[in-house]
């Protein structure tokens, strides 16, 4: 058996790069009065950001500080066709391949509109649903 190798092998991996460095610069740059500027990421390390980030960007290129919600026409809407067409919210939401508190946020009132999920669900009740002016449309009335 001279052709095995019975060395322990001891695999690590590489130490983490630690930040106390850079986080020691900026006190002490605080300490000494020295003008800092730190940035931190909106969305650092979350996978589920992507969904999120349309919805700020959209908050952020208005002067609004409020998105729009679904208008009470149209949860009023939404719950007349969901109840003529005989199903509850967990059925229109499996109808759709959406979670149930979507419909729910829907019927509340709380949604922030999303055209697709809108068209979803006009085409699973069978019905046009109303929709809110567009934003543009609304600001020309104003003026």
């Amino acid at each position: 058996m001279e052709h095995q190798d019975w060395n322990t092998v001891v695999l690590r991996k590489k130490a983490p790069k630690s930040q106390t460095s850079s986080e020691a610069a900026v006190a002490d740059a605080r300490r000494h009065g020295v003008p800092i500027e730190t940035v931190k990421k909106f969305t650092a390390g979350n996978k589920a950001a992507k969904n999120v980030l349309p919805n700020a960007k959209k908050l952020e290129e208005t002067d609004e500080l409020k998105h729009e919600r679904v208008g009470h026409e149209f949860k009023l809407a939404l719950q007349q066709a969901r109840l003529a067409k005989g199903m509850t919210q967990s059925q229109l939401a499996q109808a759709i391949n959406e979670k149930p508190g979507i419909i729910n946020e829907y019927e509340a009132g709380k949604a922030i509109p999303n055209p697709a999920i809108i068209t979803k669900i006009e085409r699973a009740l069978g019905a046009r649903l109303p929709r809110p002016p567009k934003k543009k449309a609304a600001r020309e009335e104003e003026l």
